[in-house]
């Protein structure tokens, strides 16, 4: 998918061994997960890491960036989707983070069988959704996506001239 590897490419700008760059890295994740957890309601949401990392670094939990209000089921699964995918690449990311710093959100990995448990659920719903479910799917995912692009944008010009 063009808009995963373009969210990649933004967010590897950012040295997650580096104190400020974390800190601007956590806060665009903050911006972005704030709205789309919000939305999809996860079964284990990962804001509260995310404040609480934040927290430890003395930095306030920041605005969520607005999402698009869609209430198709295919689109919240999109959402969800996303959201449980980053899970994965966030147990790989949080090696990279120096020691000391907070991790808690990054380290947030699925337990054992939860992954396949998630991909049994999203199979089961698309088998249910009728018609226009899967466009829905790939919108609500391309959704979460362009909203950490965002995010992540923001926060590297804000690095770049702060």
């Amino acid at each position: 998918m063009d808009s995963h590897r373009r969210v990649d490419a933004i967010y590897a700008d950012f040295a997650l061994d580096s104190p400020s760059d974390y800190r601007a890295f956590l806060t665009a994740h903050a911006r972005a997960l704030g709205g789309i957890e919000a939305a999809a309601q996860p079964q284990a949401p990962r804001l509260p890491l995310l404040a609480q990392d934040l927290a430890a670094l003395d930095l306030p939990l920041p605005e969520p960036l607005p999402l698009d209000d869609n209430v198709a089921d295919g689109f919240h699964w999109g959402l969800r989707y996303t959201l449980e995918g980053s899970r994965l690449g966030g147990a790989m990311l949080s090696r990279q983070v120096a020691p000391g710093l907070p991790k808690a959100y990054l380290s947030a990995a699925h337990g054992k069988g939860e992954w396949i448990a998630f991909q049994r659920a999203l199979d089961g719903a698309a088998a249910e959704g009728g018609e226009g479910w899967l466009d829905d799917a790939v919108q609500g995912a391309q959704a979460a996506f362009a909203l950490f692009a965002q995010a992540g944008q923001q926060a590297g010009q804000a690095s770049a001239h702060g």
